[in-house]
């Protein structure tokens, strides 16, 4: 399978796996059409599902699943144009359709517009891909699928200098869609990590040979290793390093050093192979890289490796401090965050999947506290959802506040000030708020539930809150992986984070760590501190909820999580939504339901 035929193989499982578009109001005669068009389609004949896809669109021009289907089948017969007017209109009736954007970013690349591909490739990650993972869609490049074959089959060392032939590189550095994810999301997964790390060492010796013999490289080289060294710098360099590679890229460094100082121009396969293993805004003398114009394939580099970061560090003094933080717990979480914001993120799912429904009109004044906002994907969520409150977002690390700072302004709003402060001194503020968002916060205080009661003494009678706490049931396997941590004297440094990751990589042969390595925060420095070297962790119980809102008074309004609530119901039909020792009863048989946290609503009573 060539990478043509791999992407009408992702589009047609596309179309296969999205969700057919809300039938309600549909005449049961287009029903009828669409479902004979795809079962003609899937079955291979092409020409009966197109007859039948224009016999829709005579009755309904906007329907969205016959214009996507339309495109898929004018891709698959080399007629990119017609796919590209068919899926334009698609999502001009539907924006948010992942399918659609997937599928045109694939028309938008045949016919050589690569930028309008990306954005739509983008926009389709950003969108979740019709319920699809990115790397599954990555792992579909069949020289990508074949050397994952190799490195699972034989086990090859990372160090081994000719994993990749010279077709091979090249094929992997023509995918588009890899250099788009690489570029916007941190990608998960053991065997996807391993050929990434080969490919960047891969990349180094490349540069390094190139370097000492400078030759033409072509432009999709540059760009997938400016993509991948996006990829690095997202994750945090969280990829294992032979001492050997190591070496390697320190020896490039220096010599970049020496080029910038001396007034040489350095390559851009330079440049990016070093930010492959260095964040360029740390490097001595950055502000030389800003002198010079560098070409558009590593443009996006420069932005996210020099531009924001310094921007978040001119930023930081911007930043005001409400409380002191002087306390042992609080200094210490302060500066786990500080040294590793969390979570690093770029691409913003939310604005790709914004419509106008999902924000609250009515709140004009209304003043909300977003407390722990950490790097601001939180705070910014608020700020859609009421776009017209007025939102203090608070944290206690500034460089996360200096983060989210950015990304907010970037997002266009300016309705939410941020600030340093501790939640267990806040009380001191002498404010109140009609909302306050705490999620993921509290189990990382020295005393959660005396955080948890300042900042309901913060909130005004009728008032709510959103909580965010992490489930004791769901987290022991977590607990289990901090145990082999004490054990082996792993420090919460980069260095020992990639030992501990290889460890445990390493000795998952059973399964035994399969929720660690599942966990999305696994594959990031920042996240995997987060989630298994934090200084400070509770977990809670139901019953330890509870207890503290019958103690507190306070009205518990439910759980969020949609799938949970579906389960709960089948299981106890009869039981109310808000009957919390229901809930503790469905936990016990469902011990993972929480998996990521408790997360639900309470409302503070008002005074008769």
């Amino acid at each position: 399978m060539n990478r043509k035929a791999r992407r009408i193989a992702a589009k047609r499982d596309l179309a296969r796996r999205s969700s057919p578009s809300d039938t309600i109001g549909v005449p049961h005669t287009v029903v009828d059409l669409m479902d004979k068009a795809r079962q003609s389609y899937r079955q291979g004949h092409g020409a009966q599902a197109e007859s039948l896809c224009r016999q829709v669109l005579a009755l309904m021009p906007a329907h969205v699943d016959s214009l996507n289907l339309m495109g898929i089948i004018a891709q698959s017969s080399g007629r990119h144009k017609l796919s590209v007017k068919m899926l334009s209109r698609a999502i001009a009736s539907d924006p948010i359709n992942a399918a659609c954007h997937y599928n045109l970013g694939s028309s938008y690349q045949a016919v050589n517009q690569h930028e309008n591909a990306a954005t739509h490739f983008k926009k389709a990650i950003a969108l979740g891909l019709s319920g699809n993972n990115t790397e599954e869609f990555i792992t579909r490049n069949p020289t990508i699928a074949t050397y994952l074959d190799r490195l699972e089959k034989e086990q090859l060392l990372l160090h081994q200098t000719d994993f990749f032939d010279a077709s091979g590189l090249e094929s992997i550095a023509n995918d588009l869609f890899l250099r788009c994810a690489m570029e916007c999301v941190v990608l998960r997964g053991r065997a996807l990590e391993m050929l990434l790390t080969r490919l960047r060492f891969a990349f180094l010796r490349f540069a390094t040979a190139n370097a000492a013999a400078p030759r033409p490289v072509s432009d999709d080289l540059v760009s997938c290793l400016s993509a991948l060294a996006l990829q690095c710098f997202l994750n945090e360099y969280v990829y294992f390093q032979t001492p050997d590679e190591t070496q390697h890229s320190i020896r490039l460094r220096n010599l970049l050093l020496e080029q910038l100082n001396g007034g040489c121009e350095g390559e851009p396969i330079t440049l990016a192979a070093v930010a492959a293993y260095f964040p360029l805004y740390q490097l001595p003398g950055a502000d030389k890289i800003l002198k010079r114009e560098w070409p558009k394939t590593i443009g996006e580099l420069i932005t996210q490796q020099l531009y924001q970061p310094l921007e978040e560090l001119r930023g930081a003094s911007a930043i005001s401090a409400l409380t002191a933080i002087d306390q042992g717990i609080s200094l210490q979480v302060m500066r786990q965050y500080e040294q590793n914001p969390y979570p690093r993120w770029s691409l913003d799912s939310q604005a790709a999947a914004l419509t106008e429904e999902g924000a609250q009109q009515a709140d004009v004044g209304v003043e909300i506290l977003v407390a722990g906002c950490g790097t601001g994907r939180h705070a910014l969520q608020v700020a859609r959802q009421y776009p017209k409150a007025q939102i203090l977002a608070i944290d206690l690390s500034v460089p996360s506040l200096a983060y989210a700072r950015r990304k907010t302004l970037e997002a266009g709003f300016n309705n939410v000030a941020y600030a340093q402060a501790d939640i267990l001194k806040l009380h001191a503020i002498r404010r109140h708020f009609d909302r306050i968002e705490v999620v993921g916060v509290l189990h990382h205080l020295a005393d959660p539930e005396t955080g948890w009661r300042i900042l309901l003494s913060l909130l005004r009678p009728g008032g709510e809150m959103r909580v965010g706490l992490y489930s004791e049931a769901a987290r022991r396997g977590i607990v289990e992986a901090r145990a082999l941590i004490k054990q082996r004297g792993y420090r919460p440094t980069r260095d020992d984070i990639r030992k501990c990751r290889e460890d445990i990589f390493n000795s998952d042969g059973d399964g035994r760590w399969r929720r660690i390595t599942s966990n999305a925060d696994f594959y990031s420095v920042s996240g995997c501190r987060d989630l298994l070297f934090n200084v400070m962790e509770h977990q809670f119980t139901i019953p330890r909820i509870s207890k503290f809102l019958d103690e507190n008074k306070i009205s518990f309004l439910g759980f969020e999580e949609p799938q949970v609530i579906q389960l709960f119901q089948r299981q106890f039909p009869e039981a109310a939504l808000t009957d919390l020792q229901q809930w503790h009863e469905f936990e016990k048989a469902n011990p993972m339901a929480f998996r990521h946290m408790y997360v639900f609503s309470v409302c503070k009573q008002t005074h008769a």
